[in-house]
């Protein structure tokens, strides 16, 4: 396949291009900053790996077979009303144009297939729901940011296969919460953050990479699909496994003072939490890799 990522120098893009790479699938990696994305993927290690500014997207997208949209300014930062736009703005941005490209293409070059993220704050927070699929939308700001998202990608050609992404809180090395809660870990010997009882709707990375792998070539994925893992957990669970996997105790609580210091308002998505379950992954019959956390972590802390 020929495959356009935007958002592909993020956590989640550079292990998709990476995979789509060794697999020997063409990659076009549409960015803003040549320089950023030629430094994380280099000529010597992505021989044939085309990067593309803006300008440059449209050539791009126009004779793909698929393209994978991942863009949009991280969420786990703090937030100023300036960064709240800039959270939302830049996920419909690219997503507009994204969608612009594919429907102003002719029919012969159009892509077939558009994996769009959006996440699992769509659902709001709640300590009791089960959220799946077919759960409404939450009336938080991050929920009002995923709809806005969503709406946008489905704007899409009736033509293009469109598979919408609702990714969980992804766990991996070098990215993403863990990163950030790691030091807090060492620091306070790591208790559960908050009062403990929020749900923690996790995926490991390798998982959420190989289930957009799999949404671009498997036409039965369409629609919404939670990237999530089928064992959720309470993030006094979560903590106390890191805890055990890192060999340090987990009984005293991290305060949510050092949470909102390190994730500013972004720390309501680790704070609240809500409890998400992949059921249309599932009926698919996708083979998660870490369905539980424990196993998760052992991967990524060894």
């Amino acid at each position: 396949m020929t495959v356009s990522v935007t958002g592909a120098t993020g956590f989640i893009g550079r292990r998709l291009v990476q995979r789509l790479h060794a697999d020997n699938h063409r990659v076009h990696v549409l960015t803003r900053s040549r320089s950023k994305a030629e430094l994380i993927f280099p000529v010597k290690n992505f021989p044939g790996i085309v990067i593309a500014e803006e300008p440059e997207w449209k050539d791009c997208i126009h004779g793909s077979n698929g393209v994978v949209n991942l863009a949009g300014l991280p969420i786990s930062t703090r937030w100023s009303s300036e960064i709240k736009r800039e959270i939302k703005e830049s996920r419909i941005r690219v997503t507009s144009k994204i969608v612009d490209l594919i429907n102003d293409a002719p029919d012969t070059v159009r892509p077939t297939v558009l994996v769009s993220a959006t996440a699992v704050g769509y659902y709001g927070s709640s300590e009791t729901q089960v959220f799946d699929e077919q759960s409404p939308s939450g009336n938080d700001y991050l929920a009002e940011v995923c709809r806005e998202w969503e709406a946008t990608a489905l704007r899409v050609n009736k033509d293009v296969r469109l598979a919408l992404i609702r990714i969980g809180v992804v766990l991996g090395k070098d990215g993403g919460a863990l990163a950030k809660m790691i030091p807090l870990f060492m620091m306070f010997a790591g208790g559960p953050l908050g009062s403990g009882k929020q749900w923690f709707s996790w995926i490991h990375l390798d998982d959420i990479v190989n289930l957009i792998y799999e949404a671009l070539s498997n036409p039965s994925y369409k629609g919404v699909i939670n990237g999530t893992a089928p064992n959720p957990v309470r993030l006094t669970e979560m903590c106390e496994q890191l805890g055990s996997v890192m060999g340090r105790p987990s009984w005293l609580p991290v305060p949510d003072i050092a949470l909102k210091a390190v994730l500013g308002e972004g720390a309501s998505v680790v704070l609240e939490g809500q409890r998400v379950l992949p059921a249309r992954a599932k009926e698919l019959g996708f083979p998660f890799k870490y369905p539980y956390v424990k196993d998760a972590l052992k991967a990524i802390i060894s």
